[in-house]
C-alpha cells in the first residue's frame, strides 16, 4: 500500500470488527446454523443469520431462531460459542487491513473498536490477528448495550475526549451505521461483509465502499 496524506475531518475512527477487519462472516453463519441443527431445529436461512452480525449473541440469537423457547437459548448459545472457538483461531484478516491500520497509527488516528463480540472473544481475535497494539479503547456486547445503541460508541468517544461531529464509525452491518447515527457520528459502510449493499445505503451512511482498498482511498481523503 502507498502512504497517503491523511486528511483532517475526523479525529476518532472506531472499527466493527467481524465482517469489517476480519473475514469471519460465513464463519458465524455456518456457526448459528449448526448450533440450531444440533438442537434438532431448522437452521435460519443464510440471509436471516447474515442480518444478526454484529449484535450482542442473545439479541443475534432470538432474532435467528425467534421460535425457540427462552429456556433453551443458554444451551443454543453454548452450542454456538463451542462451534465458532473451534475455528476462530484460522480466521484472517481481509487483505489490506494489517497495512491500513498501521498507516493510519503512523499518522496518529487514534483507533477503537466496537464490536458485537464478547470481552472474551475480542480479546482472543486480537491476540490472534496482532491487532491489540493498534486499538488502546475497545467496548464488547457484553460490557454495553447491543447495537444499534449507541452505548459502546458513546463510551469510546468520551474515553477520548473527541466529539461525535468528527468520530467515524466503520461497519459492515445497518446496525453500525444505525449505532453511528443513533450517536450523531459519521458512519461509513463496507459491503465486503455480512449486509449487502443494499441494505447498507438504505440506512444512509457517508458513503459505502467495496473493498478494503477503496476504504484506505476514502480514508486517504476524508479521514
Amino acid at each position: 500500500m502507498k502512504t497517503g496524506v491523511m486528511g483532517k475531518r475526523f479525529e476518532l475512527i472506531v472499527f466493527d470488527w467481524d465482517g469489517t477487519l476480519m473475514d469471519s462472516a460465513g464463519a458465524i453463519v455456518a456457526c448459528i446454523q449448526s448450533a440450531a441443527i444440533g438442537m434438532g431445529l431448522a437452521p435460519p436461512s443464510e440471509q436471516r443469520a447474515r442480518h444478526v452480525i454484529g449484535l450482542g449473541l442473545r439479541e443475534a440469537l432470538r432474532y435467528a431462531l425467534p421460535q425457540l423457547e427462552e429456556g433453551r437459548h443458554a444451551e443454543l448459545a453454548d452450542r454456538y460459542r463451542r462451534c465458532y472457538l473451534s475455528q476462530d483461531h484460522q480466521l484472517k484478516l481481509f487483505d489490506g487491513i494489517f497495512e491500513l491500520l498501521q498507516e493510519l497509527s503512523e499518522a496518529k488516528v487514534p483507533l477503537g473498536v466496537a464490536t458485537g463480540k464478547s470481552r472474551k472473544g475480542l480479546d482472543r481475535a486480537m491476540e490472534v490477528s496482532r491487532l491489540r497494539p493498534y486499538f488502546p479503547a475497545t467496548r464488547c456486547a457484553d460490557e454495553c448495550h447491543s447495537k444499534p445503541h449507541p452505548q459502546m460508541l458513546e463510551e469510546l468517544m468520551a474515553e477520548f475526549g473527541v466529539p461525535p461531529e468528527v468520530t467515524l464509525m466503520i461497519g459492515d452491518t445497518t446496525h453500525d451505521i444505525e449505532m453511528a447515527h443513533s450517536a450523531g457520528a459519521g458512519a461509513l459502510a463496507v459491503s465486503y461483509g455480512a449486509h449487502s449493499r443494499r441494505d447498507l445505503e438504505a440506512v444512509a451512511p457517508l458513503h459505502c465502499v467495496d473493498t478494503v482498498t477503496e476504504l484506505a482511498e476514502w480514508l486517504r481523503l476524508h479521514a
